[in-house]
């Protein structure tokens, strides 16, 4: 896959980043170094791979999952957003 600067400005609008003209095509080599390893992924044989492995005998040890409506927690989080309305993270519109 070639990555061109049409798909870095897609990536950069998406992540809503700002992507200087300078480290442009230094950003696509390494996005098609990344790229590459990734479709060499595809040329290992996994036939005889179990679908899940975990290397803790017993399994992934759980936690509760406890609620905690801590209203200074959520204005600190909610301060550092760029745009929030009515308690709620507001962000552009990417699908068209």
């Amino acid at each position: 896959m070639t990555i061109d600067d049409k798909t870095i400005d897609k990536l950069a609008k998406l992540s809503s980043l700002e992507i200087s003209e300078d480290k442009k095509e230094k950003l696509k080599s390494e996005l098609e170094d990344i790229v590459s390893f990734v479709e060499n992924l595809n040329e290992v044989d996994v036939s005889n791979v179990d679908a899940t492995f975990t290397t803790i005998a017993s399994g992934q040890p759980l936690r509760e999952d406890e609620v905690n409506s801590d209203d200074e927690i959520t204005k600190r989080i909610m301060d550092n957003a760029p745009k929030v309305e009515e308690n709620h993270f507001v962000v552009p519109q990417i699908i068209e």
